[in-house]
Parts: structure tokens; sequence; C-alpha cells
């Protein structure tokens, strides 16, 4: 039954990752909005993550690009789009297409990705538009149409939940993708016998769910699975009546069969009681992520895993299937507009004459881009080698998330004229612009976006633009039709463009193409703002469900091939570069924390870049808790926080990738990553840098809060938001001349302080006051600060200084510690505490006297920990 909410209930879909859940949003009465989860959703059933659920706390427009900006200064639309379509029609006229390039995100809508790809492949007549979306799921993409002839995702959600056994390589679904995690969680509590593995080098939260954790080696994936499949096809679970549907089955078994079990670095036990496990359960689907597509091998990774479940014909049926779980919001719509280099329209191949000419004719485009254009990392190789002159990067921040950050910021400031689209005004990228473009963001957007399981949802706009903010479509078009080619784009709504959209997918059908939802072709404005959640295709031909267990695909003898798979190790480590560095995501944040980093809820779990790092090596390298580490790779430096934990494997520490030169410049880790990648695909290995990593040699280390802003200078910074004001980490390698006036420059400042130094101890401690009213504190010493970061922040804007100096609450005022629950508040002390007092033994009874744990489930694997350590003790 379709739930309708009240008429201010507007009906939306979270901006974060590719589970797509739909979010409820309704005016609070202060110009901002209440978020819920919405019920009637398939993806999420009304269950919505912290970040989701945070959404409500991320709309302050303080920060917003309010304004069109040359050169710094504010201008008018009219002469900013002006000079942007003068440039790029200059530029194309003296060096040609292919001296431009468009770089584009998978935060943007269906409807603006449209408009990009149509403007860049159909009119400026060149294929150099690429994403962000190349860094997380391009070698899915190219395992998918090596192997099916065509990029789709055979499954559903719902197969999660009717497997009998779910294995979950190279994805920390717990942290990563939440609401799907608790939709397994719920479906293996409802079924116990259900069975989970979790692959992966590193124990992540997502372990806690895994009657088996296969720590393998890292890179070792493709190995992993030819063992598999050469264990299917001697174990005679080859399903003989379906692999007549499929090509290549001999050289593909003939390649698995020279894996090598000793380089998984698993036990022998465990690699049979796996093998053992899925060759003997036919209703299995196997779950990826980053961990499988970002590596110099993901696509022949993706096909080892693929080839499996063409060999049993475990896909498309329910319960079973190959499944790419996507990072981002809209990753899978800026695949069926084309949005990467090496794609056309609607699935169609751009290295095919007839798929050219077909959408060439539909757009009435005057050329055609005859060749995949340059992928995202050659394409700023292009940029920095000169070939690429003229730039328009839209809704991303490459020079953060790219590898080699350094290098591809140094590329962008060279460039001769670059064009940034975005909501915000400072991030590393937008201050190497010439032009800078105000869009819309969540909540001012009004389109559509695809999820992992390939459901098109509303993304709903609920509230008024900020400032002169436009949507990326409109300006898109008004820049076309600047260039000439006002009339091909000359939509007023985004309904047009989806219609549009829909209109080509139906050409694309008729030529065979999977992705076809020219039921849609017709929609009028009113039927696409009713429009609800559906998974295409929808067509005459088909509606929604599953991909191939009809034994069907799109290769042109319409069967699939297996690919034979030589697994291929890591780039090597050396004796200057010794430890390889995997990195990811972190629980709360999201990408470079432009959104999420508004959130004071969001920022307490994880509030600086750290690196996990096994304690065998840490005692080797001298590194004790909580000091930092200087981590160098050829490409780059940063400087992270110290966690010793046996999560990781030696040799091999992690790092997430979220900071920034706004939140924390030394801690940029994309900077380390070299630019090595997928052959096929393009993607980056961004899990696997050499590195070196050596003792920060900290002179003092500071922790600061401010209701005010916060200006750091010291060679070790991260700024994170708090409750009122600013938290900011800090660490030198000198002493300052004074620090009264350190203090007076860090806060911005003039008045005088209330002091508290202990030479002994070297320890320093000075709070700002005014009207008897905390405003910042400073606390200096010679170790990593010790004192209560929650309580300090609760004192902000109080009366009592003691307090504040003391660093601490005293005996009669609680301390709930470091946050774990972030939906509901609830710290690291309180839980122990009443774990103690309340002699609890449980998650679920956790959850009925705290709340935490009970609504995105993120923290769970936490609480479930600190049981298990109170057991012990």
């Amino acid at each position: 039954m379709t739930m309708h909410p009240a008429v201010s209930t507007i009906r939306t879909t979270c901006p974060y990752c590719g589970v797509g859940c739909g979010v409820l949003a309704s005016p609070d009465g202060t110009g901002g909005l209440n978020i819920m989860g919405d019920p009637a959703h398939p993806a999420n059933k009304g269950r919505l993550c912290v970040k989701g659920s945070a959404l409500g706390e991320t709309l302050d427009r303080q920060g917003r690009l309010l304004a069109p900006r040359i050169h710094g200064r504010e201008a008018s639309w009219d002469d900013a789009l002006d000079l942007v379509a003068a440039r790029f029609a200059e530029t194309i006229a003296k060096h040609g297409p292919d001296s431009v390039a468009f770089y584009v995100s998978g935060q943007l809508l269906t409807e603006d990705y449209y408009a990009a790809n149509k403007l860049m492949k159909g009119f400026i007549g060149s294929a150099n538009i690429d994403t962000n979306s190349r860094l997380c799921m391009a070698s899915s993409v190219a395992g998918h149409r090596r192997a099916f002839g065509t990029d789709t995702v055979p499954g559903l959600y719902e197969d999660l939940e009717q497997a009998d056994l779910v294995v979950l390589t190279g994805s920390n679904l717990a942290w990563c993708h939440p609401v799907l995690f608790q939709r397994l969680v719920a479906a293996k509590e409802a079924r116990p016998e259900m069975r989970v593995v979790v692959i992966d080098p590193r124990r992540t939260a997502t372990c806690d769910l895994a009657d088996l954790h296969l720590a393998i080696a890292p890179g070792a994936d493709a190995v992993l699975f030819n063992l598999l499949l050469a264990a299917i096809a001697e174990r005679g679970a080859v399903n003989q009546d379906f692999i007549s549907n499929v090509n290549g089955f001999d050289a593909t078994i003939h390649a698995a069969r020279e894996a090598d079990p000793a380089a998984t670095g698993l036990s022998a036990e465990d690699l049979e009681c796996f093998l053992d496990l899925w060759t003997g359960t036919e209703k299995v689907v196997t779950v990826y992520s980053q961990g499988i597509n970002q590596s110099e091998s993901g696509s022949d990774k993706v096909n080892a895993i693929l080839n499996c479940h063409l060999a049993t014909g475990r896909i498309g049926r329910p319960g079973m299937g190959p499944f790419s779980v996507t990072g981002q919001p809209n990753a899978m719509g800026g695949r069926e507009v084309g949005g990467l280099a090496n794609m056309l329209a609607c699935h169609l191949d751009i290295e095919n004459a007839t798929h050219r000419s077909a959408v060439q004719d539909f757009w009435a485009a005057p050329r055609m881009a005859e060749r995949p254009g340059l992928k995202a990392v050659d394409m700023f190789r292009a940029v920095e080698d000169g070939g690429i002159k003229a730039l328009w990067i839209m809704c991303t921040n490459p020079a953060v998330s790219m590898p080699e950050a350094d290098r591809v910021a140094r590329a962008i400031a060279g460039c001769d004229f670059v064009v940034v689209s975005d909501m915000v005004a400072e991030t590393d990228t937008t201050g190497l612009a010439h032009v800078l473009l105000p869009a819309t963001g969540w909540a001012e957007k009004d389109g559509t976006v695809t999820n992992s399981e390939r459901r098109v949802s509303r993304q709903r706009r609920s509230m008024a633009p900020a400032g002169q903010a436009r949507d990326d479509w409109r300006i898109i078009a008004d820049v076309a039709a600047r260039m000439g080619w006002g009339e091909h784009f000359a939509w007023t709504n985004p309904a047009q463009i989806y219609a549009e959209h829909a209109a080509l997918s139906g050409v694309a059908g008729r030529l065979g193409s999977d992705f076809d939802i020219s039921s849609h072709a017709g929609i009028t404005r009113d039927a696409y703002d009713r429009l609800e959640p559906f998974l295409w295709p929808q067509s005459p031909r088909k509606s929604g469900g599953r991909f191939f267990g009809d034994g069907r695909f799109h290769h042109p003898d319409g069967k699939a091939r297996m690919i034979p798979v030589t697994p291929r190790a890591p780039q090597p480590v050396s004796a200057e570069h010794p430890y390889r560095l995997n990195t990811g995501r972190v629980r709360d944040h999201w990408h470079t924390m432009t959104r999420t980093g508004i959130s004071a809820r969001l920022s307490r779990h994880l509030a600086e870049p750290y690196l996990e790092i096994h304690p065998r090596d840490a005692e080797a390298l001298g590194l004790s808790v909580a000091s930092l580490a200087r981590v160098s790779s050829p490409e780059g430096t940063a400087i992270l926080r110290v966690l010793v934990t046996d999560r990781v494997a030696p040799g091999h520490p992690f790092a997430p990738i979220h900071w920034t030169g706004q939140t924390a410049p030394s801690g940029r880790v994309d900077v380390l990553v070299p630019g090595v990648t997928d052959p096929v695909s393009g993607q980056p290995a961004s899990k696997s840098a050499p590195v070196a990593i050596t003792p920060f040699r900290a002179a003092w280390y500071g922790y600061a809060i401010s209701a005010g802003p916060i200006i750091p200078a010291s060679a070790y910074w991260a700024r994170a938001a708090i409750e009122g004001g600013w938290q900011a980490e800090l660490a030198g390698e000198a002493d300052p001349e004074c620090w009264m006036d350190h203090a007076r420059a860090l806060f911005g400042l003039r008045d005088e302080p209330l002091t508290v130094h202990d030479r002994a101890k070297g320890q320093i401690r000075l709070a700002f006051m005014r009207e008897g009213r905390l405003q910042a504190a400073l606390f200096i010493a010679r170790e990593p600060v010790g004192l209560s970061r929650s309580h300090l922040g609760s004192l902000l804007g109080g009366e009592n200084a003691g307090d504040a100096l003391a660093g601490r609450p005293g005996g009669d005022q609680p301390d709930h510690g470091a946050l774990v629950c972030a939906c509901f508040n609830v710290g690291v002390n309180l839980i122990r505490s009443t774990i103690g007092a309340q002699r609890l033994s449980t998650v679920d009874e956790v959850g009925a006297a705290l709340r935490a744990g009970t609504n995105c489930g993120s923290c769970r694997p936490e609480i479930k920990a600190l049981l298990a350590s109170a057991a012990r003790a």
C-alpha cells in the first residue's frame, strides 16, 4: 500500500550512499527541515542511518556559494555564463573538441547528468566527460559489460534477505551502507540458519555479523574466487543447463585451476569452510564494493566473482546472484545516461557506429564523439600537460578525492580556464577556479536518482535555493544556449529532461539495450511530480524484476562470457616504502565532508584523520597510542593520529579519506595514493598505496574549543564542528614565543585569558571569557592532550571557567565519554557504566536501557565489543 504523507511533508531521497533511502522532509517552522525515514520506500522501509537522520543539521547556508564569481569577485549570472561559453567556444575553435573536458559527479541528479553528457558528447563532440564514479564503481561496470554484454546489476536488495548464504567481499557494509546492512541483520535474526561470510583483510564492524571472517591477503580476491571456481567444477556444482548460455567456460576453468591457495594467506581450514559453504548452498549472494573495485586488477576481480555465479547459474533468481553496491547516491543514474567517458547514453556503446548514429539522430546533434574520452586519472594528466585547456568541474572535489591529489591540484591550478559548479564556496577545488557557479544542493534540487538495485526515485525540492543558486541542468543548458545550441537544450523543468531521457531509452531498447524506461517517455509534469519509486526497466517488453535468470544476455550471440582471470598482485612495496596503506570511509562522514562536516553530531564519533596500525608495527616504529605519525609515499605526505589496533594486519595500516584543506590540511590521505589504474576500467587502485611511516616529532600537542572561528597555523591541525562552535586538535614542531599571543591569534580574540601553567608537567591552559561566559579555551601539553572533550564542548557559553580549565567534570558531573551512538548521543562511558550497573549482556538490552543501537544500527558492533570487554573483566 502506498503511504501518502501530509501535504507539507515532501517525499524525497537521501543524498548519501547508493542504498537510495526514502526520506520524509517537513518544514520545522524555523526555515529548516525535520527529517524522517519514509516507511513506504522499498529501499529502507522507514529506516535511516545516522547521516540520513542528520540531514536537517546540514542545511545551514553559512559557507554556501551564493552568487557567481569571476576571478574571486561576485558577478552576474549573465557575465559568468557568457564568459564560460565564450572561453569553451574559443578553446574548441582553436584546439578542437578534445581540448575541453567535464569532470562530473555521482551526486548529480540524472537530469543534470543527462544534460552534461548531451552537451559534451553530442554538441561539443568529445567524450571527455568523466565522473568521480570512476573512483568507486568503474571496475564493476567493466566486469558487467565483459560478462553480460551490458552494465546491469542482476538482482535486488530482497535477495540478501532471501539468500541462505551472503558473502560480503571488499565491503564494510555496516558503515558504508548501514541501512542495507541492517536489512541483512534483521534477515539473519529471523532465519538464524542463514550464513554470512565477510572477506576483508581488516576486521571491520561488518565482521560482527559474520559466521566466518576471511582475513584475506590484500589483493588476493581473484585468487580466492578462482579457487572457488575450480572447486565448483571439481565438486560437480556446475549448472550444465545454464552453462549452455555461457561462452568461455573451459578456458576460464583452466585458468582458475592455476590458483595457489597459499597466495590467499588463509588457513586451509578457513578456505575449505568457505568452499564448502559456497559450493553447497544454492541460494547465495555475493556482495562486493570498493575493496574489489579499487584495485589495479579490479575488473578481473569482478569477473572472477561473476564467473562463479555464471558457472552455477546462481544469478537472476530469488536469493542468488552477484551484487555490486555503489558508493554514491546516483552513480547508477550516471551510468544510465552515459556519464562515463567510455559509455554512450542508455547503456549503448560509444564504439558502435549504429549506436552513435541513433543517439546523434535522436539529439539532432551536429557532431558526435566517435571514440571513448579520457578517464579520470588520464583526464587530469592531460590537464597537467596542457592537452586539456578548459575544464568544467561539477559537484565534486578532485583536488582532495583524486589519487595523487597534490599533483591533481597543481594541474587544475595550471589549467588555462577552470569552471567549478558547487554549492560550497570554499573547497580545495573551488579555490583553483577562474569561474565559480553556485549550484543547488540537496533539499533544493528536483530530479531523479537510481540506487544500487536499479530503483529510480524522486529527489524533490523542499527548500528554496540558497542565494542565486541554480540547478546544474539549467546552468548547463544556459551555457549550451550561449554556444549556439539553445533549441536543443530548451527545457524549462526537469520533467522535460526526464521525458527526453526516457524517450531515448526507447531508441536504445529497440537496439537491444536492457536500460529502457520508455513507458515514461510521455510523462507529464504532474505525473513526474507524483512519480513513485520503481525498478527499471519500465517498457512494453519488461517491467522491473531481475536479469539473466532466463539465460539471456546482451552480447550479440545472446550468451554470457566467462573471463579467464590470471590474478595479479598489487604493486610491490619497497625498502623505502615498506607498508601497504588501505584507505576507506568512516561511519558518520561522507566524501570530503562539505555536508556532514557541518553537523556537530556527525563529527563526534571520529573527529580527525587517523592511522590504524598493528601493535607490532607501532612498537617497531616507536609510535604510541594517540601520538602522530608522518605517512609518506612518492606522491605526498600526511600526518595522522595513531590508533593502535589489531583490526589491521602487520604491514597493512588503514586511513580514512575524508579530511581536506579546510578541515585537516595535513590529513589529506589521497595525496599518498598513486595514480595506478586498472587497465580495463581506468579505476584507481586506492587501497594499496606503498608508504613509509615515521613518528611525527611533536614539541607540543594542543586541543582548542571556541564559539567562534578557529584559525590554526600549526604543522598539524584538525578542525571539527561541535555544539555551539568548533574544536581543533593541534600539534607543533616548536613552541611559539608567547602562548598567550598564539592563543589570541588562534581564536581571533584580543581578550586577556585566564591561565594555568604547570611548568613541571609542561602544561598550559588558557580560557577566554566574555561577559562572564566561556568563549574559547586552549590546552597545551607535551604529550597528547588527555581531557574530556565532550564535557568541554558542553561548557561553551557557560559561566564556570574553573570547570573548563580543569578539563574534566567534577565528581558530581557525569562524563559520558567519546560518542558511540550518534543517533541518540550516547557515549562510551555511559554505556560501560550502564552495562555494569544493570548487568546487561546483549546489544538489545543496552538498546532498551539507553536507546543506543536502536535506530540505524551502525554502532551495534561497538556496543557488542563493549559488552565483550565487560564480560572478560
